[in-house]
């Protein structure tokens, strides 16, 4: 017997039989128990973040209920992000699992989806999220797509900061994304994805600053 829930557009789905028990996600509403197995292996790494595979159904199963508040609030991820006063990614995020809500914004995510149950809303507050993802999710094209973009235009976007910041990397901790539209000379819709990260220089390694120091004999 099979039971499926909605996380991130894709479907969990648990196949349980005599012969195998496994947990998978992909874009579609059913799965064989032939596929599974060919994809357990390729998931391992996936399934060794969680304690157990009962965790990520619980957050998946959590997600529903809040897409559901959502949609019965008649919220879109904007207007969501404008009531918390957060961006729309991370309004997404907080909904999908992949962000930590703070008592700051309970109390204002409460009222923005008031039909969710306050019980998911305390666990999101007691609860590190495991900010991970499963590599199935790049055969969705969407998401292909972005990560393509950003891997082709790697080199380029690397010089660029390199040059306008000196030797180091873009911090996706102190991070804010956010994803809208615009509109084409030819009247076509654009899709505009902003990320704004911290400047983190690579530091030069200076012996006598290290506080620990490493064992001699």
């Amino acid at each position: 017997r099979a039971s499926s829930c909605l996380l991130s557009r894709n479907k969990i789905i648990i196949n349980n039989n005599n012969n195998n028990n496994c947990l998978t996600v992909q874009k579609v509403a059913a799965i064989s128990g032939e596929n599974c197995l060919q994809q357990q292996q390729h998931h391992h790494h996936f399934r060794r973040h969680y304690t157990n595979n009962a965790t990520v159904v619980k957050i998946a199963r959590r997600t529903e209920r809040l897409l559901e508040a959502k949609k019965e609030a008649g919220l879109t991820y904007d207007a969501l992000a404008q009531g918390l006063g957060v961006t729309n990614c991370y309004a997404a995020q907080l909904i999908l699992g992949q962000a930590k809500l703070s008592p700051g914004l309970a109390g204002k995510f409460q009222s923005a989806l008031p039909t969710a149950d306050p019980a998911d809303i305390l666990e999101m507050q007691q609860t590190f999220p495991m900010r991970s993802y499963d590599p199935a999710i790049l055969q969705e094209p969407n998401v292909y797509r972005t990560y393509e973009a950003i891997a082709h235009y790697g080199e380029s976007i690397k010089s660029i900061i390199n040059e306008q910041c000196g030797d180091g990397i873009m911090s996706a901790i102190d991070f804010y994304l956010d994803v809208g539209t615009t509109t084409g000379k030819h009247g076509e819709k654009r899709v505009v994805i902003t990320f704004n990260g911290k400047f983190l220089p690579f530091i030069e390694q200076i012996a006598e600053d290290n506080t620990v120091k490493g064992p001699r004999e």
